[in-house]
């Protein structure tokens, strides 16, 4: 919340000093003029001017100075891309006279708010509040400094006004779009450590929990021999997948997250994806960390399990916008490992652009498969794939089709390449990333890397 008084005055205090005529007195000084000219004694041409301007002096001056004003401007502080919040003014006037008082907020066109301006008046002691709606468009930390109050006087001809320094504060986090995707895999993954039925693992990252027999598409290597032996048929074991493990989310902000899809940059698309994850992981009783990277690591969230890591998490992230440089992802991923030496579960959300995969990704990523289960999340655009689809009726049709299709299938080739060398891919369209992602970490979580 923004607080005044004792007010600040911008370096233009003097104007508040000096009274300024309203449309109120222009129209009365167009409506003396004619008079002037019917009255049949000599009257100097300047007099109308003159009778105005006294009259605009004596009504400015009937009320108390923009400065004696007490303004209050009452920020949300966080709030959600695309969600809705409010702004407060309160107005408070301490002098024996009611007062009109106008009030102008220095306010960024991105914040959305539905008007700058207020007007209200205020009785002699009295306050008043006014709200506005405001629908952030934009992430990023927004800080509104200057605000205009303006006093008009009891006649409405003169008035004055002056800037107050009066320092706010609102911080715009990523959009949370897929938050009802992420709460339907949390439900289902509850179900499923209930009980209702086993969670096969693989490797030392999960815990026994029982044996039973052994069914058609069961893991081989599951089967326990001396079990097997024993019983005179097949046995497997099964396992519990362990809590506490860690997902370190490699966020990459270089120039390939700039570009649009759906007219959201995709890092946005892939901070939502992000969010949800975390939900997901925190829920289901692991530990999330952040890496953010461009040409150099940009943010760093150090590894936790409590529920305020989601708010941690879309703390960081709401400031970064993508870079227009190639991202360095070998020394990404070096910064990573020294942070986060513990074995993990890495998603990095980057780009599946051919040429960035062959000649930078691919020859970092052993850096992290040597000892870490790997998923590399890209985001796929609808509107390629509705260019390859759409009926060719002329002949830019077909050559717009055949682009989509050679971007599709180096994307295609990009992930294949990727699948090859062990790494898990989720290449999805926005409204499908998030759940993919989700169900991409709980088949790691069950299998155990």
């Amino acid at each position: 919340m923004s607080v005044d008084p004792p007010p600040r005055l911008t370096r233009r205090w003097w104007a508040g000093v000096l009274p300024v005529p309203t449309q109120r007195a222009a129209l009365a000084l167009a409506a003396l003029v004619p008079v002037v000219w019917l009255v049949p004694a000599p009257v100097p041409w300047w007099a109308p001017v003159a009778l105005v301007a006294v009259l605009v002096a004596v009504d400015a001056y009937r009320v108390p100075a923009p400065w004696r004003i007490g303004v209050e401007r009452e920020l949300p502080g966080v709030v959600g891309l695309d969600a809705t919040t409010e702004l407060t003014w309160r107005v408070h006037n301490p002098t024996a006279r009611p007062v009109a008082v106008a009030v102008a907020d220095e306010l960024a066109p991105s914040l959305g708010a539905e008007r700058r301006r207020a007007s209200l008046q205020v009785p002699a002691g009295g306050r008043r509040v006014e709200r506005v709606t405001l629908r952030p468009a934009r992430r990023g930390t927004f800080r509104p400094e200057r605000l205009t109050v303006r006093v008009t006087g009891p006649l409405g001809l003169g008035r004055r006004q002056a800037e107050r320094s009066l320092p706010g504060r609102i911080e715009v986090h990523p959009g949370f779009r897929s938050r009802a995707a992420a709460e339907l895999r949390v439900r289902r993954q509850r179900i499923l450590d209930e009980g209702l039925r086993a969670i096969r693992a693989r490797g030392g990252s999960s815990q026994f929990e029982a044996l039973r027999e052994y069914v058609e598409g069961d893991d081989v290597r599951r089967i326990d021999w001396p079990a097997t032996a024993r019983s005179g048929h097949a046995v497997v074991r099964t396992y519990r997948a362990e809590r506490n493990q860690q997902v370190l989310v490699l966020l990459d902000t270089g120039r390939l997250s700039a570009g649009l899809v759906e007219d959201v940059p995709r890092l946005d698309h892939a901070m939502d994806a992000v969010l949800a994850l975390a939900t997901i992981a925190t829920r289901s009783g692991d530990r999330t960390a952040l890496l953010a990277f461009g040409a150099s690591v940009r943010a760093v969230v150090p590894s936790r399990g409590d529920q305020g890591q989601l708010r941690r998490l879309s703390s960081a992230m709401h400031a970064l916008e993508p870079e227009l440089v190639e991202s360095d992802y070998g020394e990404a991923f070096r910064g990573a490992l020294a942070r986060f030496p513990r074995q993990s579960t890495l998603v990095l959300f980057t780009e599946l652009g051919a040429e960035a995969v062959q000649e930078q990704l691919v020859p970092a990523l052993p850096l992290l498969t040597r000892a870490h289960a790997v998923v590399v999340v890209a985001v796929r655009d609808p509107a390629v794939e509705a260019l390859r689809d759409a009926p060719a009726e002329h002949a830019g049709d077909a050559y717009g089709a055949a682009a989509a299709v050679s971007v599709l299938a180096a994307r295609e080739r990009a992930a294949d390449h990727l699948r090859r060398l062990g790494v898990r891919v989720v290449d999805a369209v926005p409204g499908e990333l998030a759940g993919r992602v989700g169900d991409a970490y709980l088949e790691v979580k069950a299998r155990g890397g």
